[in-house]
């Protein structure tokens, strides 16, 4: 029992020793150093969670620098305005799609066994006739894209245009084509089917067809107005998002103060 005692006294001897020394410790580590050991310390993971949030939120008004909502969507919507513009310009003259590889319009995949037969009894200048008239069409009427999409720019709300400031470099074409493909395609159609006929197309392609299929023995047919409407809307977008593009990675091509003020803020992006 004695026994017992004196440990418990020495142990608690040497625990009122070690505190002192802790004691004598934090005091000097505050003298030194001004802080204090006997103060409460917030946890790792509280610090964290502040200093991340923190920086998700410097960063994001960082990329966005002063630029106010109005701004942002004044930007998008004059190069999207731009590359519509342009694009259209260029299609719309002869040859603008013709002698533009990117967005030529080429034979119909179902009907390039013609184009080889053609050739191959030497008719190639008629094969050659039908492809540029399939291009003829699609200038013809590719000016119909304009108001269309012209309505869906307008239509842009602000949290469209912060995503699409920060978005990919077809973040904009991406939004325009999501929003008018349906449309493009129902007003097209009627007006590439008038181009066709206007230009000639469908009398060259039915000669055409009438004449491979004699001389196959063979039945083939094709929707040249689906085809012509969906190739001409496709030429359109690759043009907006050329355009895009180029706005987006050369400032030479920021020719206004509002493309070079908004778009300046996406570089750091």
């Amino acid at each position: 029992m004695k026994k017992n005692i004196f440990l418990a006294a020495g142990l608690l001897f040497s625990m009122s020793t070690q505190a002192q020394i802790f004691d004598i410790i934090k005091s000097a580590v505050k003298d030194k150093t001004g802080v204090d050991l006997n103060a409460p310390v917030k946890t790792n993971g509280t610090k964290t969670t502040t200093t991340t949030t923190s920086s998700q939120t410097n960063n994001s008004s960082a990329n966005l620098g002063n630029l106010t909502s109005t701004q942002i969507s004044s930007g998008l919507k004059e190069a999207l305005s731009m590359g519509v513009t342009d694009g259209v310009k260029k299609l719309a003259i002869t040859d603008g799609f013709f002698k533009n590889e990117a967005v030529k319009i080429l034979m119909p995949e179902k009907l390039r066994k013609i184009d080889t037969t053609l050739r191959s009894i030497g008719m190639g200048s008629l094969a050659d006739e039908g492809v540029k008239l399939l291009n003829r069409a699609a200038e013809d009427a590719v000016t119909e894209a304009a108001p269309i999409f012209t309505s869906a720019i307008t239509s842009m709300t602000i949290t469209d245009a912060k995503n699409i400031l920060l978005g990919s470099n077809n973040a904009a074409t991406s939004y325009l084509q999501g929003k008018t493909q349906s449309q493009l395609f129902s007003a097209f159609q009627p007006k590439v089917k008038a181009s066709l006929g206007k230009v000639g197309a469908d009398t060259l392609w039915k000669n055409l067809i009438s004449k491979y299929n004699t001389f196959t023995g063979q039945s083939v047919t094709t929707d040249l107005n689906e085809y012509v409407t969906t190739e001409t809307i496709n030429g359109v977008f690759k043009m907006v998002a050329d355009k895009e593009s180029g706005i987006r990675n050369t400032p030479a091509m920021r020719t206004t103060s509002i493309l070079q003020k908004v778009f300046r803020a996406q570089d750091g992006k």
